[in-house]
């Protein structure tokens, strides 16, 4: 018997080192990354990889905490990998990039990778890296836009930053610069971890504020339904970048496809396996935006959608 199972673990350690092998870096948890998991999937096997079948992944998982990515992806390069996916943000692409120069990386993140110094080109974009990039970041201030449609009479609302995250100081002042042109006040709130949810609805209800926007962040994005259940308990008028936030309750969502982007980098990673060298593939960007509403809870909260927002809708939940 001991014989056999040795025989048997050797076979399975032989496959799996015929197979190519993906590192998945991510700055969650795999549970909640699984939706994104599965376009990535659909994506690899469109181009002709299935996992456990012709393709294995590593996966490395920082759990919500950003300072544990460098580390994670270090351990990364430091195995045989074929190619790095850094999937999640700009943050995970970062991570990537500085953990090595010579294992082909694909990312996908919002924001502007080229001021964000993840590559110096969209169409050529050299080196180790290429990817996908999203219109989630640059339409922050779009939120607050909507937000004020929403409640017209309303001078003042309340924004959610990520001080962890590369691109909060650019969101930051995307929203200042849209407040300033609606006329209405900031109140800025800052938060990166669950614990300092509550207290932010508390703020807003506290500053007299008439809604919460929240920036485009990893971090808030994959914690929706708690994001969801405080703005129901507190009663706030709430808006963030993922379908997520209304599916489980919230107000209302504008933000990137995610879906797109996880399949394009799933299909990505598997022309690298093929050969394909990530200087010679462009930079994918997604540029489909998605306007989610939730009319039960717009009841809840005794406001009404105005026609031009209700005909904006990708999707009414009601």
């Amino acid at each position: 018997m001991a014989l056999l199972g040795g025989v048997a673990g050797w076979t399975v350690s032989a496959r799996a080192q015929s197979m190519p092998v993906i590192g998945y870096l991510g700055s969650e948890t795999q549970e909640r990354y699984r939706s994104r998991l599965e376009a990535f999937r659909q994506g690899l096997a469109e181009a002709g990889y299935i996992e456990g079948r012709n393709v294995a992944i590593e996966y490395k998982w920082a759990e919500g905490q950003y300072s544990r990515l460098p580390a994670l992806a270090r351990e990364l390069a430091a195995r045989n990998i074929n190619v790095i996916v850094a999937a999640g943000g700009a943050e995970v692409a970062l991570a990537a990039k500085a953990a090595t120069s010579t294992i082909p990386i694909v990312f996908e993140m919002g924001g502007d990778p080229i001021a964000l110094g993840v590559v110096t080109s969209l169409s050529r974009p050299g080196g180790n890296l290429t990817g996908v990039s999203s219109l989630s970041v640059e339409v922050s201030r779009k939120r607050l836009e909507f937000m004020r449609e929403l409640r017209p009479a309303t001078g003042k609302f309340a924004v959610a930053m990520n001080p962890t995250s590369p691109t909060s100081g650019a969101q930051l002042k995307n929203l200042q610069a849209a407040a300033d042109a609606l006329g209405v006040e900031l109140v800025v709130l800052y938060g990166s971890q669950e614990q300092e949810f509550p207290g932010m609805f508390t703020a807003v209800r506290d500053s007299g504020a008439g809604g919460l926007v929240f920036s485009s962040d990893p971090y808030f994005a994959y914690r929706s339904p708690q994001l969801a259940a405080l703005s129901v308990r507190h009663a706030v008028p709430s808006m963030t970048q993922s379908r997520d936030f209304p599916l489980a309750g919230g107000l209302m969502s504008y933000g990137g496809d995610f879906s797109q982007s996880h399949r394009q980098t799933g299909i990505y990673a598997g022309r690298i396996l093929k050969g394909e060298k990530p200087a010679e593939l462009p930079v994918q960007r997604v540029t489909r935006v998605e306007l989610f509403i939730n009319l039960k809870a717009a009841d809840n909260l005794g406001i009404s959608f105005p026609p031009s927002i209700l005909g904006s809708a990708d999707r009414v939940i009601e």
